[in-house]
């Protein structure tokens, strides 16, 4: 299948008001401290490596902060910017002359200072010359450099290091919660990428859909996806590992690393959980897709996909500035819990299940998190607020309230993880709840899981995933109908679309 895309035009701007966001969240800060506005910010870019003691050098990838503030795409850059005059300054690296023979053309200074829209470029080793011919303030000049925790990770950003460094003052705790949150909320230029990401991976996860059939490896639906983001889309870089799991695969949650390297042979019967998303201009997209190998659900692969779809849709109606994140964390345990009570697979009453916290059971990871240049954007967890610890809660990688312009996916699942479930069957407080018989019936099912990235708006939100997600339209699309199927009038509320 061919695509409607193409790929889209680059627009420098974004960095650039990226930076001017920066800058403004960066001087009301220091006022507010009654400090003066001077210094530099200052970020060291990535740097390629090289695959253990070999010469093989990986893909490079920008790391994501420079890339947000530069949009530089080449390794061993720095970037400063000039707190009192706003300035922005590139430092490309000095290379040696056979770099011209291996690699390609060497690019003057006055080359990224034009294509990457800053005010002015120098090589790497003028760093210190040229900070401090440009320091407006008194004593040593000083710098803002980047240093704080990924609350994802748990690793922290590695401040920027330079020979002559110990000519400057530094400051390692301003930086990084006020650049963090600025990447929280995004503007209409990195909106405009994401949408992109989103819209050409949403088209190959409809062409593995369509292809997908019995005694195919889960690497060939990979390849497929892998094939369409890149040919048609441009999308060189995946926002993460896919993950193809099928049958029982499906319920290991991070399944298709290197261990369990998506090589199944899909098997007729079997359900998938497709999690993938293309990046491209480091902006990425993060969609799971769930369904039967052979296209058609099986009523147990109803009731589990359904109990998902509800949990999906249930949060993104309830989506607004100003609603918690936990309260959605929470709404999607209790919708898919009840449909597990309705399907007979729990038993008692389900807000008694919701204090025993068997959504964890079922759905051990969080609702969503936050996406953007990284699939776990930062930001979840800003100074002064903790991370929950009790079960069903301690997996959310964000806790915080939605405001307008934040980008979260939200991804319910609902998986049968005999490392879970058995010791919820076997503890006298929660065994009352299951139903045996029936989740015997689900041994080696996998899971299910549903994913797609919310835009929070003024009033609601907007899905920017566009795939398809009833049973009905799943099934339809795997038989050969077109996607999006033509409708004669829609509205469209919290993303969800409804008959006008």
């Amino acid at each position: 299948m061919a695509s409607s895309l193409s790929p889209l035009k680059i627009n420098m701007e974004l960095h650039s008001k990226n930076r001017q966001n920066l800058l403004k969240s960066l001087r009301q800060h220091l006022s507010k401290s009654s400090l003066p506005l001077h210094g530099f910010v200052l970020l060291q870019g990535g740097e390629e490596q090289t695959r253990y003691d070999t010469d093989h050098e990986e893909l490079f990838r920008q790391e994501s902060y420079f890339a947000y503030l530069f949009g530089v795409k080449e390794p061993g850059f720095y970037g400063a910017i000039d707190v009192r005059s706003g300035d922005s300054i590139l430092f490309a690296p000095r290379l040696p002359d056979e770099y011209a023979i291996w690699m390609g053309k060497i690019k003057p200074v006055s080359h990224f200072k034009e294509h990457y829209k800053v005010t002015t470029a120098y090589f790497t080793d003028e760093i210190v010359t040229v900070l401090q011919q440009n320091y407006q303030g008194s004593g040593k000049p000083l710098l803002f450099l980047l240093h704080g925790l990924n609350t994802d990770s748990n690793n922290y950003a590695k401040p920027a290091e330079f020979q002559g460094i110990e000519k400057f003052d530094k400051d390692l705790t301003t930086l990084h919660p006020i650049l963090t949150e600025c990447r929280v909320i995004k503007s209409d230029l990195e909106i405009e990428l994401m949408q992109y990401a989103n819209d050409i991976s949403s088209e190959a996860h409809i062409e593995v859909m369509r292809k997908a059939k019995a005694g195919m490896k889960e690497y060939q639906l990979e390849s497929i996806f892998l094939h369409h983001t890149y040919m048609y889309g441009g999308c060189r870089h995946c926002s993460y590992t896919c993950i193809c799991a099928t049958g029982d695969n499906s319920a290991v949650l991070h399944y298709g690393h290197t261990a369990a390297p998506n090589d199944k042979t899909l098997e007729d019967g079997d359900m998938a959980l497709l999690d993938m998303g293309a990046e491209y201009h480091f902006y990425g997209s993060d969609i799971t897709c769930s369904y039967p190998i052979n296209g058609k659900f099986t009523s147990d692969q109803s009731l589990i996909y359904n109990a998902v779809l509800d949990a999906h849709d249930a949060v993104i109606s309830s989506m607004k500035p100003g609603v918690s994140w936990v309260d959605m964390h929470i709404l999607s345990h209790k919708v898919i819990l009840e449909s597990l009570k309705k399907g007979h697979i729990l038993l008692g009453n389900v807000d008694d299940t919701m204090v025993e916290r068997l959504g964890h059971v079922f759905m051990p990871h969080g609702l969503g998190h936050f996406l953007g240049l990284d699939t776990h954007d930062p930001g979840g967890y800003p100074e002064g607020l903790e991370r929950r610890k009790e079960p069903g809660l301690k997996a959310l990688r964000a806790a915080r309230g939605l405001q307008e312009g934040m980008v979260i996916t939200v991804e319910p699942g609902c998986y049968f993880i005999e490392a879970l479930l058995i010791p919820a069957m076997n503890n006298p407080e929660t065994s009352k709840f299951f139903n045996k018989e029936v989740i015997n019936r689900f041994t080696g099912f996998g899971g299910v899981r549903i994913e797609s990235d919310l835009l929070v708006t003024a009033t609601g939100c907007y899905n920017m995933t566009k795939c398809p997600r009833k049973i009905q339209e799943i099934e339809a699309v795997m038989a050969g109908a077109p996607w999006p199927v033509k409708k004669t009038s829609t509205t469209v509320e919290n993303g969800l679309e409804s008959k006008a």
